[in-house]
């Protein structure tokens, strides 16, 4: 299960462009934290932090305390703006959440015994199609990746998410039995199939 993180903040008085660009300049990161049917609140998060948090690669599937002024909220962060050259964090969105609201997030997928597959052994390629799975789950349950066991996988043969085993209470959102992955022939072995049939030169 996806850790808790936490992240100190305080609470922003004043609006605008140019209160958002001193802030910046203080290496803080305007943010705000809506939802829950409560009203918005404007904060505002250090950048060192928030970056570090970033860096743990589950920060969008992870529930969030935000502290503010003493006051943890629990949350989910739902969107970071970036500078376009610097790639620093400029805003971020958090989601108020319930212990145990219903939460959607798009969670990693993680393919293992590959030295199981047949067709992997045979030379066969995973062609992933979908590297990460929207889940609708308990924000209390949010699991670190889906794993798909390759056992047993022979070329052709197509991995689709009603045939993988989801965490407890999960459940995949959009197409009832979408593709996840497919072992294909790799085209060099479908082109040395190709040349066997053409009658040798000057036969």
């Amino acid at each position: 299960m996806s850790e808790q993180l936490t992240l100190s903040a305080e609470a922003r008085d004043r609006a605008g462009k140019g209160a958002s660009r001193a802030l910046r300049r203080e290496g803080r990161v305007p943010a705000v934290i809506y939802g829950n049917n409560e009203e918005p609140q404007s904060i505002h998060v250090e950048e060192k932090l928030l970056s570090k948090l970033l860096g743990t690669g589950h920060f969008f599937n992870s529930v969030v305390m935000v502290e503010v002024n003493g006051k943890a909220v629990r949350t989910l962060p739902k969107d970071v703006a970036f500078h376009p050259v610097t790639d620093r964090p400029l805003h971020a969105d958090f989601l108020r959440v319930s212990e145990h609201a219903t939460v959607h997030v798009n969670v990693p997928v993680r393919f293992e015994n590959e030295d199981a597959s047949p067709g992997l052994k045979k030379g066969g390629v995973l062609n992933i199609v979908a590297h990460e799975v929207e889940l609708i789950v308990d924000a209390a349950e949010i699991p670190d990746d889906v794993v798909v066991d390759l056992s047993g996988l022979d070329v052709g043969e197509t991995i689709h998410i009603g045939a993988v085993k989801l965490p407890k209470g999960a459940k995949a959102h959009g197409e009832s039995d979408f593709t996840v992955a497919t072992i294909v022939a790799p085209s060099a072995l479908k082109s040395a199939e190709g040349d066997n049939e053409t009658p040798a030169e000057g036969a």
